[in-house]
This record gives structure tokens, C-alpha cells and sequence, in this order.
């Protein structure tokens, strides 16, 4: 792979044979995971990481999630206290990043933590990204695969569309299941707040732990990915709960609202989230004012509506 263009790898054990040894030679490999595509990099390496930055046009004070195989594995980089001890045991593998103080002999990158004692880490539960993890050996640091404020990618395709000839390479395993980045949750002292919203619910969260979790996700100071008021941001102008779209507006419906695409004609909030990037995307491409149904903001439609808030921030108007 000594030319500029970016490969279309398999899930087979030679292609991922072939990934981690990019990996190893400091190379960008894109992956699947159950949540969204993530950019890999060996977390513990500066340039691989300033890579990162580099080809996302990502502010450096925007730390990075780190991706590790087992909890055993997160502990060697994280100080976990008992609050996030019951949480990742309950949803590891799985869609939830828990932001915690580094561990005093870390070896991760400076880069990743974007200078901040704590780091987001979590272990995802798709099997090819736990697989490229395992064979990887190491932590790898692995935000959205997109430039940085675009649209989330959830298949290989929206990947290649944007960064092909930037990374040296993509596995490509299909569409990514729940389609919204992790959950983020910050533990510290036991202490609990909910970063940036995703499918594991608030809801979720405090009947597990039966405690309140505090939303915080607009920090003046960012310290985790998804906390920018610009992301997930088609090209195109956006309005928001919008039932009754303009002549020249794509229309994204939601339930009884059909719209050009639904994002879930039956109202399944979680079928929703699953297609909501993919088909921002979609509409995206057709270079039109894209207005978006009311979708409810229980459960994980609060998530979503994160994503759209962010998505439309300093070009949208709200209509009914």
C-alpha cells in the first residue's frame, strides 16, 4: 500500500492482518463499530494521532475516545471508581465512552486526552472492531470518520466519499447498527454527568445506578467529542420540527409524518436513530434545504435531537 489511494479492505483475517499493520506503521484505518465508523490510530503514538487531527480539520481541544478490548485493558489507562465500575461492567462492551482520571503510568498520547487529566474510553461490542482491537494489541484512538462538524458516517461508502485518498485504508463490514456515536458519561468521585446523549438513555443509566445523572453537555470547556455547538452539520441549510415543509425543502419525516424519507414510519425512535445519519447523508447529496419532522425527546429521541441541534447551529430556523 505504498500509493495514495485509500482500500477497501474485508473482514477476512488477512485484511485485518493488513490493518493492524498499518496500524503499526502509524497509518489512519477506518472501522466499523456498532455505533458509527471511527478513524483509528495507535492511541499511544504523536503522529498517528496528529494524523487524526490533521485530516478531521478537528480542533486539537477536542479530545478523542480511546478504544480498548476489555475492561481489564480500559484499567490500565483509566482510574476507575465504583460509579464507573458498575457501568462498564453492565454495558461493555458496548455504545457508552466513560470519561475518568488517567492513570498515573499511562502511555497514552497527550493528543488524545487533548491535554486534560481525564480520557473518554470505552470497548465497543461490534466484532470486527473487537477483533482489529485484539489483534492490534493497544489502544486504539478512534473518533467519527468524517471531517470534523460533518455528517457522522455509517457505512463504508460515506467514509470513502469523504476522507478517500486522506487514510490509508477502510474495513468495511456493512452498516453500523445504532447509527449514533456512544453515550458519554463522566465519573469522577462518584459523581455523575451525562456528556453527550446516545443509546444507552439517561433513563438507562439512573435506574441501574439509582442515582441522578446531571446533563451537561454544553461545557464552556470541551472534554468530550460531541460538545461543539457545529456537528453532525449537512451542507445544506436546516430547519427543525417541521411539519409542513417549503416547496423547495427535502423533507425528513418521522411517524405519521412521511416526508421525502422517514426516518421511522411506525414512530420506533430507536429505528430512527439507526437511519438518521444515513439518510442526512442521502438528502445531503441532493443540495437542497433539508426541513426535519418533530421527532419526541424521550429516551433515545433525545439523542437524536442533540444530533439535528447541533447539526442546524448557526443556520436553521424552527418551524410548525
Amino acid at each position: 500500500m505504498n500509493d495514495n489511494r485509500t482500500h477497501i479492505l474485508g473482514i477476512s483475517c488477512h485484511d485485518i492482518t493488513r490493518a493492524v499493520n498499518l496500524l503499526h506503521q502509524q497509518e489512519l484505518v477506518a472501522f466499523p463499530t456498532e455505533t458509527v465508523y471511527g478513524l483509528g490510530a495507535d492511541a499511544r503514538a504523536d503522529k498517528a494521532v496528529a494524523a487524526i487531527y490533521n485530516v478531521k480539520d478537528r480542533p486539537e481541544f477536542n479530545p478523542l475516545i480511546v478504544h480498548v478490548a476489555s475492561i481489564a485493558d480500559a484499567k490500565r489507562y483509566a482510574v476507575f471508581d465504583e460509579t464507573a465500575e458498575r457501568l462498564a461492567q453492565h454495558y461493555w462492551p458496548g455504545p457508552l465512552t466513560l470519561v475518568l482520571p488517567l492513570q498515573y503510568t499511562h502511555n497514552l498520547s497527550g493528543l488524545v486526552t487533548a491535554g486534560l487529566p481525564t480520557v473518554g474510553i470505552r470497548v465497543p461490542s461490534h466484532p470486527v472492531a473487537q477483533t482489529l482491537i485484539t489483534a492490534f494489541d493497544g489502544p486504539i484512538a478512534a473518533p467519527s470518520a468524517n471531517p470534523s462538524s460533518r455528517i457522522s458516517p455509517t457505512t463504508a461508502k460515506h467514509v470513502l466519499q469523504e476522507l478517500n485518498g486522506q487514510i490509508k485504508a477502510i474495513i468495511d463490514s456493512g452498516p453500523c447498527q445504532i447509527g449514533l456515536e456512544s453515550t458519554i458519561i463522566r465519573s469522577m468521585n462518584n459523581h455523575i454527568d451525562l456528556l453527550r446523549p446516545g443509546h444507552i438513555t439517561q433513563e438507562n443509566v439512573e435506574s441501574l445506578l439509582r442515582l441522578p445523572l446531571k446533563r451537561v453537555t454544553d461545557e464552556v470547556e470541551i472534554s468530550a467529542p460531541g460538545q461543539l455547538p457545529l456537528h453532525y452539520a449537512p451542507r445544506s441549510i436546516m430547519r427543525l420540527d417541521v411539519r409542513y415543509p417549503e416547496q423547495d425543502e427535502n423533507h425528513l419525516g418521522f411517524g405519521e409524518i412521511s416526508g421525502d424519507l422517514n426516518l421511522s414510519p411506525s414512530g420506533d425512535l430507536t429505528e430512527a436513530a439507526a437511519n438518521l445519519f444515513s439518510y442526512l447523508h442521502r438528502l445531503d447529496v441532493q443540495s437542497r434545504p433539508i426541513a426535519v419532522a418533530p421527532i419526541p425527546s424521550k429516551g433515545i429521541g433525545y439523542a437524536i435531537n442533540d444530533r439535528l441541534r447541533r447539526a442546524s447551529a448557526h443556520k436553521t430556523a424552527h418551524s410548525t
